[in-house]
């Protein structure tokens, strides 16, 4: 009985979020950036409290022996307030997504039609142990217009809610309040949620790939996000070798427990006995184990991988060698066992460059830079709320344009279908128009 009257509130809580996200579209630019500046404020002047916070989950954390890689993203410090206060004034600097014209065309005199921006709706976000990922998804919600339902990590409960109450604090006195947002505490709420397609209109789970896994199977909620993070480079035969080694000690320490690091390094046999012992020198150096095939194994002492080996997401300081024979051999490899997040080639040859960008299915594709680069935030895009490696909608870092999508308006002067069809019908003339103007929908 208890249960049913939580889900009942949980309901009307998920109901009035959609309500207040209504009323988020359709306010001013002015009105939602000016939220984001209040609680990017209010942030700053609850750092204490969110930082006390934070070492509560931290020491429970490491009461329970949570992996190194968890504790990494589970920390918010002086370091991730910055950085997520940086994602805010960023967030704010971009255009208004709402409303934007993306399509105008003329399908016959007094009949306009125009493809228009709009946001989704209500966004649910459930992710684990990162409580900067929840400023990011607030952030990208109220500049996008979209209601959030929030569900972190029990590991980072006490982090999580001290930022909410900080949120909550700082939208109190503005006329658009917080009833946009509702922040779940309970691992139970999420079986809950995931049957509420009426009201939820898109998932967004950050995770591990079996959480993301059991979100995607049990919803009819679409689901936007990915479930592996195995990321490759590729060193090439023409690859420079000192800019390679650079790359790979980035893509792998930088942040080894990010999903766009990478976990497995490929290496032209031509070039392997060059660069392998001078990327193993810098990646053990900085505290990796390395992990080869046989012609790896040869070249440097290093531990025989197993098969398994090239198709696990290690998020630690771990990393899968082989060296491969050809080009073609090394884009089979990331087709076979990458997860289509992001891979690199790192090359001399431009056109062979061009061709992996053209041959690798992932949502980002680099050449000549390290993988870690496949964030929203670096990629101007404000922050993210993930990153998608599915094939509609969205792909890749999920920023701003991942959480809007085109609503078709049409205005006519009384135009009906039958004088475009029968013995004599009218002709469309379906000319293009310039979109650069406000569409029908806009304010007078």
């Amino acid at each position: 009985m208890e249960s049913n009257k939580e889900n009942n509130h949980l309901t009307a809580d998920i109901r009035e979020a959609g309500r207040a996200a209504r009323a988020l579209s359709s306010s001013s630019a002015e009105k939602r950036n000016d939220l984001l500046r209040r609680i990017r404020d209010g942030l700053f002047a609850d750092a204490h409290g969110i930082f006390e916070a934070n070492r509560r989950d931290m020491s429970a954390a490491e009461t329970e022996g949570e992996t190194s890689s968890l504790m990494k993203r589970l920390v918010f410090d002086r370091c991730k307030l910055d950085a997520v206060q940086d994602g805010l004034v960023a967030v704010e600097a971009l255009p208004d997504p709402i409303g934007t014209v993306e399509e105008r065309r003329l399908l016959d005199d007094g009949l306009v039609l125009e493809k228009v921006r709009f946001p989704l709706g209500v966004i649910g976000m459930i992710f684990e142990a990162r409580p900067d990922a929840l400023v990011q998804i607030v952030s990208l919600c109220i500049k996008s217009g979209n209601g959030i339902v929030l569900k972190g990590g029990r590991e980072a409960l006490e982090t999580n809610k001290a930022l909410v109450a900080s949120i909550r604090s700082s939208c109190a006195s503005h006329p658009l309040g917080s009833g946009w947002m509702v922040h779940l505490e309970s691992r139970g709420d999420v079986d809950f949620i995931l049957g509420m397609d009426k009201d939820i209109d898109l998932l967004i789970p950050r995770g591990s790939n079996s959480f993301v896994q059991h979100v995607m199977s049990n919803t009819r909620i679409p689901v936007l996000g990915h479930a592996d993070g195995i990321c490759a480079i590729y060193v090439d035969k023409d690859a420079d070798v000192t800019m390679a080694v650079r790359l790979a000690v980035d893509s792998k320490t930088q942040y080894p427990a990010a999903c766009n690091s990478i976990e497995t390094l490929l290496v032209h046999q031509a070039i392997a006995p060059v660069f392998l012992p001078e990327a193993a020198a810098a990646l053990e150096g900085n505290g990796v184990k390395l992990k080869g095939d046989e012609a790896t194994c040869r070249i440097i002492a290093v531990e025989k991988a197993s098969p398994q080996d090239y198709d696990t997401e290690f998020i630690s300081l771990t990393l899968a060698v082989k060296v491969v024979e050809s080009y073609e051999e090394a884009v089979e490899h990331i087709a076979e066992h990458g997860s289509g997040h992001t891979d690199c080639i790192v090359t001399e040859n431009e056109g062979l460059a061009r061709r992996f960008m053209r041959d690798v299915d992932s949502s980002d594709v680099f050449w000549n830079c390290s993988t870690r680069f496949a964030d929203g935030f670096r990629f101007g895009l404000g922050a993210e709320v993930g990153i998608s490696t599915g094939k509609i909608h969205a792909r890749g870092p999920v920023g701003l344009d991942g959480l809007v999508n085109g609503r078709w308006l049409l205005k006519g002067q009384g135009h009906v279908v039958s004088d475009y069809s029968g013995a004599s019908p009218r002709k469309f003339k379906h000319q293009e128009l310039p979109a650069d103007s406000p569409s029908m929908a806009a304010e007078n």
